[in-house]
């Protein structure tokens, strides 16, 4: 089957969960039920790529060191477009290449997401002008600083105004089960969060969980 590819940006200082949880959740998603299917690619809807600037193995927070699948001269497009959070954030928001790059891919993905301080690099690249977004409750008054037309949403967990952006760390899994129930229904999304036993649930009250474009 295709698979809608997504690619997760990987730098020193990003932090573990912000990464590492979408994708546990992409990668596990499968389109048929039950644990047989994980034990194949068959009915998988999503790869998982990661692709840092020069594709040398970066060190997450805590001393985790991955090595990404790609740069940015090697990596092929992508159809979601994920930025992470984490201290390293703090020199992506001004390293024009970077930037650079993130608007280059973004301009041709399906979908742009960011987990934490992720959404900070996406403002820097003016990918949030006149958007609601949010972040982790620590930067939410950095988020407006980059961008004052930013509509900064503080008590939300996931908030997708064309762009879908999570609060801190853990609620980046939650973002990326609002995407699979998205592109392939709440059923799917729901199977998925029984076999990683996390508990996800469609919001009952999307205004108080997720704002919805």
């Amino acid at each position: 089957m295709e698979q809608t590819v997504v690619g997760i940006l990987l730098f020193d200082q990003a932090e573990v969960l912000d990464f590492s949880g979408p994708f546990e959740v992409f990668s596990r998603t499968r389109l048929e039920a039950g644990i047989d299917a994980r034990r194949s690619e068959d009915t998988a809807p999503f790869s998982v790529l990661t692709i840092s600037d020069d594709g040398q193995p970066i060190t997450a927070t805590g001393g985790l060191v991955v090595t990404p699948t790609y740069s940015f001269a090697t990596a092929p497009p992508v159809d979601i477009l994920l930025i992470p959070g984490g201290f390293g954030t703090r020199a992506l928001i001004t390293n024009e290449p970077v930037l650079r790059w993130v608007r280059n891919a973004a301009s041709t993905a399906r979908l742009v997401t960011s987990v934490c301080t992720g959404s900070l690099v996406l403002a820097a690249a003016g990918l949030l002008k006149g958007r609601r977004a949010t972040t982790h409750w620590g930067a939410l008054d950095q988020l407006g600083e980059i961008d004052p037309s930013i509509q900064v949403q503080r008590d939300l967990r996931v908030v997708s105004d064309g762009i879908i952006s999570s609060a801190g760390v853990a609620a980046g899994i939650d973002m990326a089960f609002t995407v699979v129930a998205l592109l392939h229904g709440v059923e799917v999304a729901t199977e998925t969060a029984r076999y990683i036993e996390y508990p996800w649930t469609p919001p009952s009250d999307r205004s108080k969980t997720v704002a919805a474009s």
